[in-house]
Formats: structure tokens, sequence, C-alpha cells
């Protein structure tokens, strides 16, 4: 007898997840409902809900979550000027924790026991599913059928595939791709190799640098609360803001990255990730918090901003520390609130004025044309902060006489 009834599975309808829908029923004899979360991503998901049922699936769930995931996902996230080991904007990251809330919402309302995925025992993404899974949902059983089956390879899928009718595309992809409205990332071929550069087929999101228009375009975003709530003075959701900026800054060749990182579970992996829209948005939500947020309040900001990037590149997204740093973060961001505008230009962003009703900066204080700031207060305050280093002085020249 089945140790399981029921279980909900993670499906996005390529040959991975194609293959452990057929899997599941038949090495479990268990009844399988396929999840389909639509993010925003650039792939077409009409069709995929026939494909799953084709396959085996008793269900079929396609579930729209992009405004969702745009504001309690994403947006908490740039609140939080979140970015991991300094370059990489969390666009796969942050897609786990709402897919895993999704599955398990679909158990509880089935009635089944466990959820299954499809990330390999390599990468981050198992680790983000079942932390996730596991911190909403204990009771319900984690299937992780890349760590149960023999399948280690491609031919093995296909021919897996074959075997059970599965339908797959006849032309085999070139990288393992992952893709939602703010970004796509790009494994696998010659990226495996970090000394290979890129192929010129390593492009979705981006317009190659050299193919970016040859005049600037000018951009301005309103931000709220440190969201960004409207685009050119039109006013957008959550997941229109992102998909507006995701065109704008894409089309001139912003948001790319390819580097090396650590992932969680120790080995380091190289990747391709094109986020425009992110990578806009960080650049003027950073630029707007020059002129809002007190110094003291920043500079610890930016000190926790690499832990909640930790927490969220690990799969800690529905973890306590987590949401404690969320309470900071946005407290943190009750004044960043204006607009910024830029010039866009060969991949590069360039704020040229930002405005804000809640803007600390003083142009009395700060005018080189006179005004109210007193220059002698300067001598007590640089007295005073030089008082341990003068002290400091005394104690070093003691030392160099040998005393």
């Amino acid at each position: 007898m089945s140790a399981f009834s029921k279980i909900v599975l993670a499906y996005s309808g390529g040959l991975d997840t194609s293959v452990i829908l057929a899997w599941l029923i038949e090495h479990y004899h268990c009844e399988v409902i396929t999840v389909t979360a639509d993010l925003g991503q650039p792939e077409d998901l009409s069709g995929i809900e026939q494909k799953a049922l084709a396959t085996g699936a008793s269900k079929a769930y396609v579930i729209d979550l992009k405004e969702e995931m745009a504001r309690d996902f994403v947006f908490p996230m740039m609140r939080a000027a979140a970015i991991y080991e300094g370059r990489y904007l969390l666009g796969t990251s942050i897609a786990r924790p709402i897919i895993a809330r999704a599955l398990v919402d679909i158990a509880r309302k089935e009635g089944a026991t466990a959820i299954a995925h499809g990330a390999t025992g390599k990468g981050n993404d198992q680790v983000r599913f079942e932390l996730s899974a596991n911190a909403l949902a204990p009771d319900i059983t984690v299937v992780a059928p890349w760590r149960e089956w023999d399948l280690m390879s491609r031919t093995a899928l296909t021919d897996f595939a074959a075997k059970h009718g599965i339908p797959i595309p006849n032309e085999a992809k070139r990288y393992s791709m992952d893709a939602n409205m703010l970004h796509t990332s790009f494994e696998g071929s010659e990226l495996e190799d970090p000394g290979n550069e890129p192929d010129a087929s390593c492009h979705q999101r981006c317009v190659p640098i050299e193919e970016a228009p040859d005049s600037p375009e000018i951009v301005s975003v309103r931000f709220q609360a440190g969201n960004p709530v409207a685009v050119n003075d039109e006013t957008l959701s959550p997941y229109a803001v992102i998909e507006k900026l995701s065109c704008i800054a894409g089309r001139n060749g912003i948001g790319r990255l390819d580097m090396v990182e650590n992932r969680f579970v120790g080995m380091k992996s190289r990747g391709v990730y094109e986020d425009p829209a992110g990578a806009l948005l960080y650049a003027l939500h950073r630029d707007l918090e020059g002129i809002c947020m007190d110094r003291e309040v920043l500079s610890i900001r930016d000190m926790l901003a690499v832990r909640y990037a930790q927490c969220v590149y690990n799969g800690f997204w529905f973890a306590p520390e987590r949401e404690a740093l969320q309470a900071f973060m946005d407290k943190s961001q009750e004044t960043v609130t204006g607009t910024v505008k830029a010039k866009l230009y060969k991949g590069g962003v360039w704020p040229l004025a930002r405005t804000s009703p809640y803007s600390l900066f003083s142009q009395d204080l700060a005018t080189f044309e006179g005004g109210d700031y007193d220059h002698h207060d300067a001598a007590g305050f640089i007295r005073l902060n030089s008082l341990r280093l003068r002290m400091r002085a005394a104690v070093n020249e003691k030392l160099a006489k040998g005393e």
C-alpha cells in the first residue's frame, strides 16, 4: 500500500516535471495533483493543464500569483535592498517560498499528505522548497524524486518519457533555465566552465550592450514608503510596475550578470542572470534613500541587508529572523517616498534628479552661498572626535620610547 494517497506536485510542464509526474504515479501508486504557478514568466502556459492531465494527473491547477508575488515577496525584498554576495538580485530565490506556499495551500484543500518538487540534490532550490514547506506545514511530507530515483541523466529522462508516451520538445534546451517576472537565469552547457564566455544565445530579457539604442532613455519612478508605485507618472499595480520596467531596462541592456556564487549546499556555481527591472529599481531606490533616510539608520540597514539576502538565498523566508529583519526594514522605509529621474544608456543607470516630501537635504546648510551654518561649530566637533586619537598618539609615543 502506498505511503500517500495524494501528492501535490510543482509542475512546469518541462521534461523533468513531466517525468516526475509519471514516476510518482508509478512509484507510489497514488493520485498526483499538479500546481503550476504563473509568476509572470515569459513561457506560454496555455495547454499546460491539458498536458498534465494527459500525463496522468488527477487534477491540474494553474494559479495566477503575479500580483501576490510582486506585492508580498518582491517588494518586501526590495525594501530591504537585498543583494547576495554583492551582485545577485535573488530572482530565483524569491520565487521559491511563494510556490511552496501554493503547494501547501492546494495540499490542504485537496487533503493531500505530501508535496513534491523537481529540484535536484545538488542545488539550492531543494533547500528553499523544503524549508518553506516545513515552516508552513511540518505535518506534510516533501517528496524529492531526484534524491530517490535512478534517472540521473537527460538520456535516462528522455527514455522514460518515450516509454510512458510523454511528449517532449524535439529540440534539446541548451541551458537549464528558470524565469519569472523578475528574471531569467541560465546554467549548464558552456557556462559549466567559468573560463568560457557565454554563448550569444544566452540572452532573453536584456539586449546585448552593442545592440542597445544609441540614444539615452529617460525614466522616472515614484516610490511610496519604499515601494515603486508609478512609472513615468503612470500609477501601476506592483506586477505592472515590474513588467513595465523590465521592458524599459531590458531594451537598454540593463540588468545582465555573469557570476560565480557560493551555493548554500557548499559548492560554487556559475550562472548568468538577467534581472532588468530589479537592477533598475535597486539603483533608483538606493538613490532616493540618499535624501530620505537618516545616516545611522541607512548604515544599520546596509549591514542587515547582507543577512537578509542570506535568508532569502538560503531559503529562510518563513523563518523568524527574516520576519524580524523585515520589521526593521519596513520601519526604515517609512520616509522613502518620492520620485527619481534617471538616464538609461548602454547597460548603465545614471540618476539625474530626485525629490521627496520627506527630504533630509537642506539647501540652506549645504550651499556654498552663505546660509545659517556656523563654521565655528566645526572646531569643537573635530576636537571632541579627535580626543581618542590624541590619547592614542600619546600612548604610541611611549611605546616608541620603550617606556
